[in-house]
């Protein structure tokens, strides 16, 4: 079995802590971590509205299949789940592997690319407190919490959550390999 996380971005507007933090956990707990975006070249990471690094994309997510991961963790940022909720392969990915049963790690505002993907109806999750009504209308019970799991469903509100989610996240892996 693979042990192999995907992160799936767009190509800007990602909040870096969102993606480095759980990175970080993954690679320490001995997995590999491979980063899918829908176009190949940098992905540029901010810290809130400040550009700050860039981390090149592994793979376009056009090419990449559920089989070859154990989990995927969608990162946040304002700008990056609204481009990839807009890009068809995407939310294929997406949909695909909420479909398999795999562990989702969704936090702040990546949920929007859930919803797009038809993921959250009767799921209980959290996010940034922007997306509730976004979140309640498509089928969800939004909750205020630090970190929700409801199946293989993980969702997290924000950067101070990270230690909460990113042992969701290693917990469900655990699980799951």
């Amino acid at each position: 079995m693979t042990r192999t996380i995907a992160f799936l971005t767009a190509a800007e507007g990602v909040e870096r802590v969102e993606l480095t933090e759980p990175w970080g956990a993954v690679v320490d707990a001995g997995y590999a971590a491979t980063l899918l975006s829908p176009a190949s070249g940098p992905v540029q990471l901010f810290d809130h509205l400040d550009q700050a690094a860039t981390q090149d994309a592994d793979a376009v997510v056009a090419d990449a299949s559920v089989e070859d991961y154990v989990a995927l963790v969608l990162p946040g940022g304002v700008a990056n789940p609204d481009a990839l909720r807009l890009d068809d392969d995407a939310v294929s990915f997406v949909k695909q592997f909420v479909a398999s049963g795999k562990p989702v790690a969704a936090i702040c505002h990546a949920p929007w690319t859930l919803i797009e993907a038809g993921a959250v109806s009767g799921k209980r999750v959290t996010s940034w407190p922007s997306l509730k009504t976004d979140l309640v209308n498509a089928g969800a019970d939004w909750v205020d919490e630090a970190v929700v799991v409801d199946g293989s469903l993980i969702t997290s509100r924000k950067p101070a959550d990270l230690p909460a989610f990113t042992r969701a996240l290693l917990d469900s892996l655990a699980e799951a390999t």
